[in-house]
């Protein structure tokens, strides 16, 4: 684990690159303010990484979003921003609750029109996407549950084509997925879902750590071939 004078000058890192690179905006901070009043746990994207996905977004002049995960929408929001006027996402959130309030920032910011909150879980929502042969998507962001990120990535697999892009969150845990004998299921899914990136002849994919006021964790990406 990082030292606490290593994750200081982590958080430190981050702020001045927020600064730089993703300030703040009134629909972004409503987001984070309304999740957090109504106690949604703080596991959002950073700013950093939320632009990072909305420049991923940009670079694949992605038309169709699929995001496993929703949360209060604020990573929601940083990928519908970069979709051109006919684009479209669809976001899957297990919680009721929580879907309402995404809905509530995403109509907010004046993007429900281009945004679908689909509320059950997630593994069953893409199930029957596959099942009515929902046209395939040019990037995937999964950040839900850990255990079924295997499951996810099968499903998303099923819905892309070449060259969709593919990005899994929270892939380092802390340093956790070194542990081969955990019997946490967050790292066992997590540990499992990374051997499938790299044993899949129809991906090319890395995993890259991070380090800040998320923590030391990282991102998996991935690209269909």
């Amino acid at each position: 684990m990082p030292s606490e004078g290593r994750m200081t000058r982590g958080h430190d890192v981050d702020d001045y690159l927020t600064a730089m690179f993703a300030p703040t905006d009134p629909d972004l901070e409503r987001a984070l303010e309304t999740s957090a009043k109504a106690q949604l746990p703080p596991i959002a994207v950073s700013a950093l990484q939320g632009k990072f996905l909305q420049l991923l977004v940009q670079m694949r002049g992605a038309r169709r979003v699929l995001e496993i995960g929703t949360l209060g929408g604020y990573s929601t929001i940083w990928l519908a921003r970069a979709l051109p006027s006919n684009g479209r996402l669809i976001t899957l959130e297990i919680d009721p609750a929580h879907a309402d309030i995404a809905r509530k920032n995403l109509t907010a910011a004046n993007l429900a029109g281009i945004v679908s909150v689909e509320v059950g879980p997630a593994l069953q929502t893409l199930d029957r996407l596959i099942a009515k042969r929902c046209e395939a998507f040019d990037l995937v962001f999964i950040d839900a549950d850990k255990s079924n990120n295997p499951g996810y990535l099968r499903r998303a697999l099923e819905l892309s084509k070449r060259g969709t892009i593919i990005v899994i969150d929270n892939v380092v845990r802390g340093g956790a997925i070194v542990s081969a004998g955990s019997g946490d299921p967050n790292v066992v899914g997590t540990r499992e879902v990374l051997e499938m990136l790299a044993r899949e002849p129809r991906l090319d994919a890395t995993a890259i750590q991070t380090v800040g006021h998320k923590g030391h964790d990282g991102f998996a990406l991935a690209l269909v071939l």
